[in-house]
């Protein structure tokens, strides 16, 4: 299925948006649009430069928040029937739009091209270009066959590790997608993920703008946004999302 563009949501509860939003446009180097939504519940996270925008916020009435994906396709119910056909179920239908869970349970929106192309630039040896998919290990295997058949036109290869399983998208799609499998039977949640050279920097950096540390690893760093939010800082290039080369 091939996609125009991808959106990262960034999913937080209604009385902590502004707080996220005040971070996040900081660390991505963007401006807020206009409140939308019937509930002024939906913003978009506006670069400059020319670039389009690839990461949007929404508050939410119940639960924590976490993340999920924007599809962007020339044709929504096309895209919609094949996510059905595939084990998707639909979880609301909007004019021209439509929110559709995974088989592990997961929200994703089907939403229409707007004429988005051009990616936004890394800020500060950082780029906000990976939504994560933690899904619990019963699910794993069906999960990463669902993104990998919906999506077939991306590159769907192992991780790293063996609980990682990445879906990359063709050269100049802003957000590519990481499955991950967790160690414990829960439910599937997500969280963002930023691709950095410098994880250390990084820290510093996001730690003066409020967020705090929840736990370091060697490859990626779990942190809280001043919203409650996790997400997690990768030792990524962050020009190509992939691993850094080793010499």
């Amino acid at each position: 299925m091939t996609l125009r563009w991808t959106y990262a949501f960034v999913d937080r509860p209604a009385g902590a948006l502004d707080r996220a939003c005040a971070f996040w446009t900081a660390v991505t180097d963007t401006r807020l649009s206009g409140l939308r939504g019937e509930k002024g519940e939906f913003t978009t996270l506006l670069p400059g430069g020319g670039a389009d925008p690839c990461v949007k916020a929404q508050g939410v009435t119940s639960g924590e928040g976490g993340a999920h994906l924007d599809l962007v396709v020339d044709d929504v119910p096309r895209l919609t029937g094949r996510a059905l056909r595939l084990g998707a179920t639909v979880a609301a239908a909007h004019g021209g739009w439509t929110v559709l869970r995974s088989p592990a349970g997961l929200p994703f929106c089907a939403v229409p091209w707007h004429g988005e192309s051009l990616r936004p630039p890394v800020v500060d040896g950082s780029r906000l270009d990976q939504v994560c998919l933690d899904v619990p290990p019963s699910a794993f295997d069906a999960e990463v066959a669902f993104w990998s058949e919906l999506l077939d036109d991306w590159e769907s290869v192992p991780g790293s590790l063996p609980e990682f399983h990445v879906v990359k998208p063709p050269p100049g799609l802003p957000v590519r997608i990481l499955l991950q499998r967790l160690g414990t039977e829960r439910p599937a949640s997500a969280h963002l993920d930023l691709a950095c050279a410098d994880l250390a920097a990084a820290r510093t950096a996001h730690e003066l703008l409020g967020a705090t540390l929840v736990a370091e690893a060697t490859h990626w760093t779990v942190m809280r946004d001043p919203a409650g939010g996790t997400y997690c800082l990768t030792g990524r290039d962050p020009e190509t999302g992939g691993l850094p080369s080793r010499t």
